[in-house]
């Protein structure tokens, strides 16, 4: 399941980091979503680890929705406390106060996603031999 979500939510970011590069009323100058080219990279640039993981590496899936939950969250805060009512958040990224509350959901949503996504790692278990039988 969480090879599933990385892929999802891979495409989306992707989808979102390029919707930014074309006018539109949602992501990019002057939209909802107040977003500059280095926002959109970011977008892009998350988007295509979560389908390199999903995709080259499905068992690190969860590992990767949970770092980038995180990264989301911690995002947020900054974007909270330094730049509250829209700016470069680090002399960055351009975002406004629907970018800081997207920003929150998305975090909880990725670690949630990381969470309740099961790895899809063989169990140990099943790689290891039998033990040795007495015969005692």
């Amino acid at each position: 399941m969480a090879k599933t979500l990385a892929i999802v939510f891979g495409i989306v970011f992707v989808l979102v980091g390029l919707l930014g590069w074309v006018p539109n009323p949602l992501v990019g100058a002057n939209a909802i979503f107040d977003t500059n080219h280095a926002h959109d990279l970011v977008h892009l640039v998350f988007g295509l680890i979560l389908l390199a993981v999903g995709f080259m590496a499905p068992a690190a899936s969860s590992l990767w929705l949970k770092i980038l939950g995180v990264v989301y969250l911690l995002i947020a805060v900054l974007g909270f406390l330094l730049v509250p009512n829209g700016g470069n958040l680090l002399g960055l990224v351009m975002t406004n106060m629907a970018d800081h509350l997207l920003h929150v959901v998305l975090g909880i949503v990725l670690l949630v996603a990381g969470f309740a996504g099961k790895s899809v790692a063989k169990p140990m278990a099943a790689s290891m031999p039998p033990a040795p039988t007495s015969t005692m």
